[in-house]
C-alpha cells in the first residue's frame, strides 16, 4: 500500500512508562495453546512455499477488498473513499471461493479499512475454509479486546498495521501515540502473528520516528518491517543521509525480515529502478470491491477480469508476461511474491498496463 507522511513539529517522544511496561508481554501467544497455533501456522506456511516451488499454475497471494470505505483520510492514500458500502457477505464468500478454485495460498484482506465490514470474521472463516492462510492489513483504530478475540476465533493468521509517525499530523493519524494502546491489546490477546510496518522517504521530516516505532513493535513481541515510500507525486527519490541511517538501523534490528534476502528495497533506497520479473496477475492478484482482478492496487482495472471469470490459463499467461511498469514499482508485496520465481521462466511477452496488449484499455493510477 502506498504511504507517505510528515512528522509533527514537536520532537518525537518515546512511549510512556506504562506502555513500556508491557514490553515482551505477548501473553496469549506464550501459552501452550498459543505456541501450538503458531507452530501449526508456520507448518502451513512452509507447505504453501513448497506448493509454490512445485507449481507455477496457481496464485501465491491475493489481496481482496471487502469495502473501499475507510475511517481515516490520509492525504497520500489513493485506496479509499468515505461513501462505499460493504460488499455483501454472500458475494465475498463467492469471491473467496473463486480464489480457492485457483489454488491461492495466501488471501489478505485490505481496503479501505477491513474492520469496518460488519461480517469481517465470516470473510476470514471463508478464507480458512479454502485452506488458504488468512491475513489482514488494517489501520488498527477499531481494535478492542473483544474484537481481537473474534478475530482469533475466526482463524486470522496474520495482521499488519502500518504506523507512519510517532505523533499524528494533518497528513496521517496512523501514529504511535494513538495506536500504542491498541498494540498493547494485541500483545495481550492476539493469537495471530502481528507485523508493524514503519516508513521512511517521501519527504518525511523526522525519519527517526521509524526507529522508535520498530523498537516498540519488537519490544511487544511483534515482527517489524520498514518500507520506503514515494513522494506525493509518485516519484522515487534516493534516501537522504538521515533517512539512510534510520533505514540501516531498523534493518539491523529486523534481520529476520524477508526483505533482507533481496535487493528490491535497496534499489529503491538508492532511487534506482529494479530489474525483476513481475508475476502480478499470476502469483499475485488484487481483487477490488467490485470483484475485478487487477495487477495491484496501483494498476486497478488491468487486466480487468472479474474473479468469477479468472482462469488458470490466465494465471499461466500473466506469469510469462512482462509488465512495463515493473522497473519503478514500489509495491514490495508483489515483488516478494514474484521473488519466489525469480530464477525461472523468463517472460516472453510484454504489456503496458492501460496501453497496448491483452486485456482492457483503461485509465489507471500508475507510479512512474
Amino acid at each position: 500500500m502506498t504511504t507517505t507522511s510528515q512528522a509533527p513539529n514537536p520532537a518525537p517522544q518515546a512511549p510512556s512508562a506504562t506502555a513500556q511496561s508491557t514490553r515482551g508481554n505477548s501473553r496469549r501467544r506464550s501459552t501452550a495453546r498459543g505456541r501450538l497455533i503458531g507452530a501449526a501456522r508456520r507448518l502451513r506456511e512452509v507447505g504453501s512455499i513448497a506448493s509454490a516451488l512445485a507449481s507455477t499454475a496457481h496464485p501465491y497471494m491475493a489481496h481482496i477488498v471487502p469495502m473501499r470505505r475507510c475511517n481515516l483520510a490520509c492525504t497520500y492514500c489513493n485506496e479509499f473513499d468515505d461513501v462505499s458500502s460493504p460488499v455483501e457477505i454472500e458475494e465475498m464468500r463467492r469471491r473467496v471461493g473463486h480464489l480457492g478454485r485457483l489454488g491461492t495460498s495466501v488471501i489478505t484482506i485490505s481496503g479501505g479499512e477491513p474492520l469496518l465490514h460488519p461480517e469481517l470474521e465470516e470473510v476470514i472463516r471463508s478464507i480458512r475454509a479454502t485452506g488458504a492462510i488468512a491475513g489482514m492489513i488494517t489501520n488498527g483504530y477499531l481494535l478492542m479486546p473483544e474484537r481481537i478475540e473474534r478475530l482469533n476465533r475466526a482463524g486470522l493468521d496474520h495482521m499488519q498495521i502500518s504506523i507512519d509517525n510517532v505523533m499524528p499530523d494533518e497528513v496521517s493519524k496512523k501514529s504511535l501515540k494513538v495506536l500504542d494502546a491498541k498494540l498493547a491489546m494485541l500483545a495481550e490477546h492476539a493469537e495471530f502473528h502481528v507485523n508493524i510496518n514503519s516508513v521512511v522517504g517521501g519527504g518525511i521530516a523526522s525519519p527517526e520516528d521509524a526507529l522508535t516505532i520498530s523498537r516498540r513493535a519488537l519490544g511487544l513481541g511483534f515482527s517489524s518491517t520498514i518500507g520506503i515510500i514515494h513522494d506525493g507525486s509518485g516519484q522515487l527519490k534516493p534516501l537522504g543521509n538521515r533517512e539512510r541511517k534510520v533505514w540501516d538501523e531498523v534493518r539491523r534490528l529486523t534481520r529476520r525480515s524477508y526483505s533482507r534476502f533481496n535487493g528490491f528495497q535497496e534499489a529503491i533506497a538508492n532511487g534506482l529502478p529494479n530489474d525483476w520479473r513481475c508475476r502480478a496477475g499470476s502469483r499475485y492478484l488484487y481483487v477490488d470491491e467490485n470483484g475485478i482482478v487487477s495487477y495491484c492496487s496501483q494498476q486497478r482495472g488491468y487486466p480487468g477480469v472479474p474473479i468469477a471469470e479468472y482462469t488458470t490459463e490466465m494465471v499461466k499467461r500473466e506469469f510469462l508476461t512482462e509488465k512495463s511498469c515493473a522497473p519503478n514499482c514500489t509495491i514490495s508485496c508483489v515483488h516478494q511474491v514474484s521473488y519466489i520465481d525469480h530464477w525461472r521462466a523468463p517472460q516472453k511477452t510484454t504489456v503496458t498496463p492501460g496501453g497496448a496488449g491483452h486485456g482492457a484499455n483503461s485509465g489507471l493510477v500508475q507510479i512512474q
